[in-house]
């Protein structure tokens, strides 16, 4: 059983990595967790995903969740979600709150990435924990993108910006993004004082199937027209065996997510990303030369770190994760989420057109 995160309310701080999403997304002052305000639906699906081992590798890890509403610690870890005698119903919190969130046709308004109204939170890892400087972007999934009880204003709305977007035709658009420049670069022009450029969810909405690799190549910080080459073409080839895989296994679950997105993140600093590199070989070869020694001199005590667990710990490279799960849920005997699919399978040609 994992060991239990413990923090207060009055401990947490504004998320500060964050390209896409509503607004009121907290972390605590290590940076290693997110606590993200929502829907008890999406509480309700993280708790599911225990059930769904070949899914886990794909999102976050989930650590529980806590009201917002009171200055309380987190009590609730993954481990304990699942111990004998105890259900799902047993951790959910007693008395107002819940009712409200029922979707009523005539009070729906759009939030514009506004808070959430709810004092609900999951408590997850911090994807982009652990990297010098993160580049983060994120991809709406679907050309769908509301669940069979949205309101028929909202069902409007969605499908207008899907057709005016990547949505539609492609099954997904740039939500936003945010990439490091240098320190040496101006605060100008869209660029932090602490050398990011960021890239609200206009700017991913002006792309088309023709331009939308342009975006990318933003991402990855591409002069136009140029193939990628050494430290980020190897990103760019994980980034694309991570979508294989997350889509083989989507492929074999039985599910509907609509409004999910995916969230790359990447070693945004040329140096760290290079010694990143070059410290995963070290320790690759290390535990390749461990494995074929016979001697009772190969004891483990070589330089390679471990974490808490006993896991060999690598150096932060990138990472693809699927997330927001506020309409999802599993759908036995109707098939794969083919409008998600058909969204993950379109980047995965986008990226595999930009290495060539």
């Amino acid at each position: 059983m994992a060991d239990k995160k413990s923090f207060r309310k009055s401990q947490l701080i504004a998320l500060d990595h964050v390209a896409a999403g509503h607004d009121g997304v907290l972390s605590d002052p290590s940076g290693e967790i997110v606590v993200k305000p929502c829907k008890q639906s999406e509480i309700d699906f993280y708790e599911s995903t225990l059930a769904h081992p070949d899914f886990l590798p794909h999102i976050p890890t989930y650590m529980g969740r806590i009201s917002l509403g009171s200055d309380t610690t987190v009590a609730q870890a993954a481990g304990t979600l699942i111990l004998p005698g105890e259900t799902v119903q047993d951790l959910r919190p007693a008395g107002p709150g819940i009712a409200g969130a029922t979707l009523i046709e005539n009070a729906w308004a759009p939030s514009n990435g506004g808070k959430i109204q709810t004092d609900l939170a999951v408590v997850l890892e911090n994807v982009a924990a652990g990297y010098k400087k993160p580049n983060i972007l994120d991809v709406k999934l679907g050309a769908r993108l509301w669940a069979d009880d949205a309101p028929l204003a909202k069902r409007a709305k969605l499908d207008k910006g899907a057709e005016e977007t990547t949505s539609k035709p492609l099954g997904f658009r740039i939500a936003g993004m945010k990439t490091y420049q240098g320190v040496d670069t101006n605060a100008h022009n869209g660029i932090t004082a602490d050398g990011y450029r960021l890239y609200d969810r206009i700017y991913g909405r002006g792309f088309n199937i023709d331009t939308v690799p342009e975006g990318f190549g933003e991402y990855f910080r591409l002069v136009k027209n140029d193939k990628p080459e050494g430290p980020i073409r190897k990103v760019i080839r994980r980034f694309i065996d991570d979508l294989e895989a997350m889509a083989h296994v989507l492929e074999n679950e039985e599910s509907r997510m609509y409004s999910a997105s995916l969230l790359f993140v990447y070693e945004g600093d040329h140096e760290a990303l290079q010694d990143a590199f070059s410290t995963e070989k070290d320790i690759i070869a290390s535990l390749n030369n461990s494995a074929a020694e016979t001697d009772e001199s190969s004891n483990g005590n070589g330089a390679v770190e471990e974490d808490e667990e006993g896991r060999v710990k690598f150096p932060s490279i990138q990472s693809l994760k699927l997330i927001d799960f506020a309409h999802a849920e599993w759908m036995p005997g109707q098939g794969p989420d083919e409008n998600l699919l058909h969204g993950i399978r379109n980047v995965i040609k986008t990226l595999s057109g930009l290495v060539g």
